[in-house]
Parts: C-alpha cells; sequence; structure tokens
C-alpha cells in the first residue's frame, strides 16, 4: 500500500510511482516567505491563525504569514486549479504583485502550506511510537491526537491531505517521502502489537491504510458548530480502530 494512497493523495499526472519522480521548476523554498518547519514540529502556537485555527507562526514576514492563510483558505473553498494568484492576495489585503515578492509561483505557496501541515502530522504520530505504554496504548494516542489535529484544523487539513497532486514532481516526492514516514510510524505501533500478542492483525499493511485514511477524512467532514468537539471525535475514533485491531478476547483495552 503506498503512502500517497494511505493518505487521500494523488500522484501528478502520468507519474507512476514517487520515485520516479523528477525535479520540477518550484523545488526552491518560498523566495522570501521562510519557514515553519521547527514550529509545525512542535504544535505551534495560534499566532497568525487561519479559519480553523491552523498556525503559522513560523512563517515570517508577516505579509507571507497573511498570504499563506488566504491560499488555505481559498484552496479549501474553491480547489487549487480554481483559486487564482489574484484571489489570494485579494484575500490577503496585497496586490497580485505583492504576492511574488515571498512566493515565486501559487505551486509554492501549497508546497509550504503541506510541508508544515505534514511535518505537525509526523511529529504527532512519531511522538506516539515512541511514546510510554503498551501498542493498544500508543494506537490509541495516536489515533487521538491525529484525528482531533484534523478536526481543530479541518480547512488546512483539507488542503494538505486532497490537493497532493497538485504538487510540482520535486515538491511531490518531498512531501510523499513525509507522508510515507507518518504511515511507518502507525505501521510500526500496529506490527509491535500483532508482536505482542495484543493485536490481531493479519494484514498490518492494510490495517494500516485503513487507520490512517479513517482519521484524515475527519477534516473532509468536521463541522466545529456539531454535536462532537476535536477530542470528543478523537476519542470515539480511537475506540473504534482498538476494536479493529484487538484480540477477540478484547486484549487491547480501552482507548482511555
Amino acid at each position: 500500500m503506498s503512502a500517497e494512497a494511505a493518505t487521500g493523495g494523488e500522484p501528478p499526472a502520468e507519474e507512476e510511482s514517487p520515485g520516479e519522480l523528477s525535479g520540477g521548476a518550484a523545488d526552491g523554498g518560498a523566495a522570501d516567505g521562510g519557514t515553519a518547519d521547527a514550529d509545525a514540529a512542535q504544535g505551534g502556537t495560534d499566532a497568525g491563525a487561519g479559519a480553523d485555527g491552523g498556525s503559522w507562526e513560523g512563517i515570517t514576514p508577516d505579509a507571507a504569514r497573511r498570504l499563506v492563510v488566504a491560499a488555505v483558505e481559498a484552496f479549501a473553498e474553491r480547489g487549487y486549479h480554481a483559486t487564482t494568484t489574484r484571489d489570494i492576495a485579494g484575500r490577503a489585503g496585497m496586490s497580485p504583485a505583492a504576492l511574488y515578492i515571498h512566493y515565486k509561483t501559487k505551486e509554492e505557496l501549497l508546497y509550504q502550506i503541506s510541508k508544515v501541515g505534514h511535518l505537525r502530522s509526523l511529529a504527532l504520530l512519531a511522538g506516539a511510537r515512541d511514546g510510554a505504554g503498551t501498542a493498544a496504548e500508543r494506537l490509541a494516542h495516536a489515533v487521538r491526537v491525529f484525528v482531533r489535529w484534523h478536526a481543530e484544523h479541518h480547512t488546512t487539513g483539507r488542503v494538505v491531505q486532497y490537493e497532493l497532486g497538485a504538487l510540482s514532481p520535486g515538491h511531490y516526492t518531498e512531501i510523499v517521502a513525509l507522508r510515507r514516514q507518518s504511515e511507518d510510524a502507525i505501521r510500526s505501533i500496529i506490527g509491535d502489537g500483532v508482536a505482542a500478542g495484543e493485536f490481531d492483525v493479519p494484514d498490518v499493511s492494510g490495517t494500516t491504510l485503513a487507520v490512517l485514511s479513517l482519521c484524515i477524512d475527519v477534516a473532509r467532514w468536521f463541522n466545529p458548530n456539531g454535536r462532537r468537539t476535536p477530542d470528543e471525535v478523537g476519542a470515539l475514533y480511537a475506540d473504534l480502530v482498538l476494536r479493529m485491531v484487538r484480540q477477540a478476547d478484547g486484549q487491547a483495552g480501552p482507548a482511555a
């Protein structure tokens, strides 16, 4: 099972394998937009937040951050291909020419958003994998925090998870590598559970795909005005996943 399939993305047109992709024209970083790698890995704060509370504090200067927030909202609302740089600049209160001071292309904005989101996802899942506790406890924690992030940041999550195919070949390869690391974290936890006799999973790769797909889809449907909070959805999904993997005698235990 491929990482891109597990996490909802599609490869660029006519490309069969991420490993065969070569660098694209937009492989470089933002022209003057900075990065948010460290902030993403640690979770960041609410400074520079978008409509769903997504944090972009690590992106500097302020104009570059405003453009990212505007791009997230526009891509989520209209889709990447239907969004123009004029749309993004207008939402950010800038002229179209001002956008190019910070980002050479619209695709660079998508790459910045994708990288921050995937680094955050990887930090959450790797933290659960490397944490203390049984495999069941670590899997429940991984699902709970991953689902909660996609609920709390559902607008950002939709862009990060469902616009992968719009990235340039070089950026696509980089992001898929991060996705594979996230997939490996879940696979490792499930494998530990099988080895310890906690889980009854005949197909670890297929189960990993199912778990990731279940979590990621929360970004598509979550309604902040609905009856469940992000924490409640996370707890529900953690319990559902443990029911998927545990032994018939319920050895995996509760998700709490």
